[in-house]
């Protein structure tokens, strides 16, 4: 576990760079992230998370981010009471949004819902996020409009 831990804290420094954001992503090495983000110590968590932050700012790794499961590992992030990295999850999802691919999963997801909760309870920072996200992902598309739809069932957001 240790090894992998290493290998993310050097794709997050790597990935800091726009060049390689490319030939990381092209490597096969966002599966090995988003495993070290559920499975990962606090510390591969937080390398992982902040790498796959780097690398989903390219469009190009969108798709692939999605592929791998980031969007079902941000839904737990997002909804488990002990985690400490929440506004790491929603930056990372706010990036992920303008994606078309992501935003069919985010909608196919529970995430609407939490997103909801977020912008009624969470702190600015949050609320930023959280709503960043949910704009994207119901401006995509007709199709994706039917996560307004859900707001009117928990009334007003900002409430």
């Amino acid at each position: 576990m240790e090894a992998r831990e290493n290998a993310a804290a050097t794709l997050f420094s790597l990935s800091l760079a726009d060049e390689n954001k490319i030939i990381i992503g092209a490597s096969g090495a966002i599966p090995a992230l988003v495993d070290l983000l559920q499975n990962g110590s606090t510390k591969g968590k937080k390398d992982a998370v902040t790498a796959l932050f780097n690398l989903c700012i390219y469009q190009g790794n969108k798709g692939r981010a999605v592929r791998a499961g980031t969007i079902t590992a941000l839904l737990k992030m997002l909804t488990d009471s002990t985690n400490s990295m929440i506004d790491e999850a929603l930056a990372i999802l706010s990036v992920l949004a303008s994606s078309y691919y992501a935003t069919v999963a985010i909608v196919k997801s529970s995430i609407i819902f939490v997103l909801i909760n977020l912008i009624r309870t969470g702190s600015p920072h949050k609320k930023e996020n959280a709503t960043a996200s949910l704009l994207y992902s119901c401006k995509r598309g007709t199709e994706n409009l039917s996560c307004i739809s859900s707001l009117r069932a928990y009334g007003s957001v900002f409430d």
